[in-house]
This record gives structure tokens, sequence and C-alpha cells, in this order.
């Protein structure tokens, strides 16, 4: 408890230059005003924060008006929900009127209604861990629900009755989740029955609001905390259907319980590995390890020899996945690059033990595009077997195809690979002007060039003319 308090002090007092005077703008003005929510709670885990929340007893109209003459921006999109935002220096800042909020059982949008009191504005909020509220500018800790025990405990409990939370809002479902995987908290077996027993309310929630949530959990520390409390509270089944799907398939290595367990155990291995290669975190990235597998089950063949088979599931997965993110709305650079990496995340496999030729380590390059360095970590993360001989001879044939890369980058600049002749020198050679031909041309030049390497403006020129007379 020492170390929490110590904690708490420092962070209010490096954030004091906007809770103090903030305190009291808004004391001089007849109202309450409280720190509230994460930043609370990640002082006391020592952890900083420059986007701060607080909760007042002001109107939005009133918030603004205090604002204006001490922040250096403010906005108003949230109005609607209570919120006005501003920015002063480095701080971004949030203040929301005390409030509750409800969900009509077949509506997507809160009710909102306005509070007075401070304790019934923590009451409504999701976890008891982010109930708690620090007054300001006289710093008084408040913690009406025991926010602090929970803290210490590493659990998670809502302040009321969880079905009367996950009523209000079912999003707070995805939001257990989110916060397992972000703090590598347990959650309390009430909330677990409640998430299980209302799963399907989660149907009324917007996509992008769903979206927003997985993203945040599959970026946390321990996306499998979460991960797995969604696939066995059934929130998977309605949100990320593929994941669940995954634990009725065994691997055919027979290597993992399923290929749901080795899925995560491939997501966090990417983890491991994008610190070294990729900024952090990389949803993309972790994304594609999640859903490298999800083709399997509508691939799997048994054979008569007993064993199994998941043929093109890189294609299907492919497909499944840019089906999923469709729905989640997500962008299209992101839908197209989760996508692109789930389709080549068996690619390396036919590499052996390095027959490949250049011409198919360019193509490997090519095809890989501005993914290729997403693409080393997921097919480096994808070996899980537990035979380490077999393990260290992938990582040294992998070692091996990324110098081969290499080399031929540093001698004929792969990341910019483009026939040795351009559309314009196409059509003075051949005498035509723009259309399909000139598309064809450069792309039959483009495969030479992938396959022999770079050629001579006067070699290129030769096999332009060989094309163009073969197809007259």
């Amino acid at each position: 408890m020492a170390d929490v308090q110590r904690h708490v002090a420092e962070e209010l007092d490096r954030i004091a230059p906007v809770i103090d005077e903030l305190g009291r703008r808004f004391t001089d003005g007849g109202h309450e005003l409280a720190l509230v929510g994460g930043p609370v709670r990640d002082a006391m885990l020592g952890r900083q924060h420059n986007d701060l929340d607080f909760t007042t007893s002001a109107r939005p109209e009133e918030t603004e008006a205090m604002l204006k003459g001490w922040a250096d921006a403010v906005w108003d999109v949230g109005r609607a929900f209570g919120t006005i935002g501003c920015r002063k220096g480095d701080w971004q800042v949030e203040i929301t009127t005390y409030r509750s909020e409800s969900y009509d059982p077949d509506s997507r949008k809160p009710d909102v209604d306005f509070g007075d009191t401070l304790a019934g504005d923590l009451g409504r909020r999701d976890f008891t861990v982010n109930a708690m509220a620090v007054r300001v500018p006289g710093r008084e800790f408040e913690d009406p629900y025991g926010g602090v025990v929970d803290l210490a405990h590493r659990v998670l409990r809502t302040p009321g009755r969880p079905e009367d939370s996950f009523s209000d809002d079912p999003l707070r479902m995805m939001r257990a989740a989110r916060f397992a995987a972000q703090l590598g908290f347990t959650v309390d077996p009430a909330v677990v029955e409640a998430m299980t027993a209302m799963a399907s309310r989660i149907e009324i929630i917007s996509a992008e609001r769903v979206r927003d949530e997985l993203v945040k959990l599959i970026c946390a520390p321990y996306p499998r905390l979460g991960l797995r409390l969604l696939v066995d509270t059934g929130l998977a089944e309605l949100v990320l259907p593929e994941l669940p799907a995954l634990a009725l398939e065994r691997d055919e290595h027979h290597r993992h319980k399923d290929v749901y367990e080795h899925t995560l155990t491939v997501l966090e291995q990417a983890i491991d590995l994008e610190a070294e290669r990729l900024e952090v975190p990389d949803f993309v990235a972790r994304f594609a390890a999640l859903m490298h597998d999800v083709g399997k089950p509508r691939t799997r063949r048994f054979l008569d020899d007993g064993s199994v088979t998941f043929h093109h599931h890189d294609v299907v997965g492919a497909k499944m996945t840019r089906k999923r993110m469709k729905a989640l709305r997500f962008s299209n650079d992101d839908t197209d690059a989760v996508s692109k990496l789930v389709e080549l995340h068996l690619r390396f496999h036919g590499y052996g033990t390095g027959e490949w030729t250049d011409s198919a380590v360019r193509r490997y390059v090519r095809d890989a595009g501005d993914q290729l360095e997403r693409l080393h970590v997921l097919t480096r993360a994808d070996c899980t077997t537990r035979n380490q001989r077999k393990a260290d001879r992938l990582r040294r044939t992998y070692d091996d195809l990324e110098a081969r890369i290499a080399r031929l980058r540093e001698q004929e600049e792969l990341d910019s690979l483009r026939p040795d002749l351009d559309g314009n020198q196409i059509m003075e050679i051949l005498g035509i002007g723009p259309g399909r031909e000139v598309g064809q041309a450069y792309a039959h030049l483009l495969d030479l060039r992938m396959e022999h390497g770079p050629m001579s403006e006067e070699d290129a020129r030769d096999a332009l003319l060989a094309w163009a007379a073969q197809r007259q």
C-alpha cells in the first residue's frame, strides 16, 4: 500500500500544472471536479498518463466556458454525451459531466442522463479499478467500491451487479477481456458468468466499437488472456467466430492440443519478434498471426493412412480474413495487409533447404511487397515445434533466405523492382500508343527481370521485340 500511495503522490505532482489550476477554476465556479478512471488506476500502478479524464458536476456548456482562456484548444465532439475535450501544452484533457447511461434493449446508442454526485457517477463505471477518483484541487481520494483492493488482488469486478452493468452497456463485456489483456488481471467469476449468460447482447453494439476494443485487446501486453475470455464466454462466436472454430481442429503435426492453442502460441511468438523488427505494438502483424490458420477448418481432409491435410488453407484463410475484417469495418489498408500475410504465410515452406533460385527469391520479395518485414515475423513465429533440432534447422534456413534477400536487394534494388524498360520506352520501341498491349509488354519484361535479374537496355529491347514478333 505504501508503494501505491507513493506512486499516486508522484503522479499527482507530475500533473499538478493541470489538476491544480483546473481544479481551482471549477471550484471558483461553484462546481466539483475529479480526476477519474484510467489515470487514477494507472497512477497506482506506477504508469504515467498525458491523457487525463475528469468528471464534473458542471454541465457541458459550463465546462466549455471555464476552459476558455486556459486551454490551448477546445472541442465539443462529445457534447451529446456530456464530454468537452481540450489540449493544454502536452496534455490532452476530457471533462465529462456526472452521468448515468443505459441502452434500450434494441438500440446501439446509449441514453445519457446527467447526474449530480461523484459517487453516483463512479457507480455507473465499468469496473471497480476504474471507479476511483481524486477530487481536485484538494486531492481527496474517493474509492466507494473497493477498487484499491481489487487492484492489489489484480482482479476485475463491476461496482454493482455485472448483469446490470452489461445490460446498461454490453460493450463492457469486451472491455473486460481488453482490460484482462492490458493489465494481466483475472476476471471475477461472477463477471465471467454474466458475460457467458449475456454474450448475445453484444449484437446491439456497432461493428466499429467492437473493432476498436478488439484492436486494443490484440495490441495489449497479454492478448492471450483476453482472447481466451472471449472464447470461453461465447463472445468470440459473435465477434470473431473464426477463432473458436480453430479449437475443433487438430493440428496436422499433433504437436499442439489443437490449432487454437497453436494460434495463440504463434501470436505470442510474433509479439516477441516484433520488438526487434517492427513498431511496437504492431496490430497488422499480430492480427495476421491470429488469423493465419483460420482456413484450416474448411480445408481439413482425412486421408486413408490416417493423416490429415489442410491444402490451400492459406488461400481460403485469406478470403475469410478479408470477409471478417470488412464486417468489422477495418480500413482497406489494414484488411489488404493482413489478408496478404495470411495468404503468404506458407510460402517459405517451399524453400526447402535453400533450393530456391534467385528468381524465386525475387518473387517472394515482390509478392510480399511492403509487408516483407511482417512476413518475416509471421513465418518465424509460425514455428512452434517442440523438436529443438527441427526448430533450429527452420531458423537457420530462414536466416539463409533473409541473407539472400539482403544480397539481392543490395545488388538489384529489390524494393523497387521494375522492368528494364518503362512504359514510354515500350511504346517508342514498338511504335504503339497507350493501351492494353503496353501493360502486357510491361508484365512480360517484369517476368524476365524476376527470372534472370537485371538486363542491359539493348538486351531488354531485343527481348521486347522478340515477344512482339511471337504475338503476330
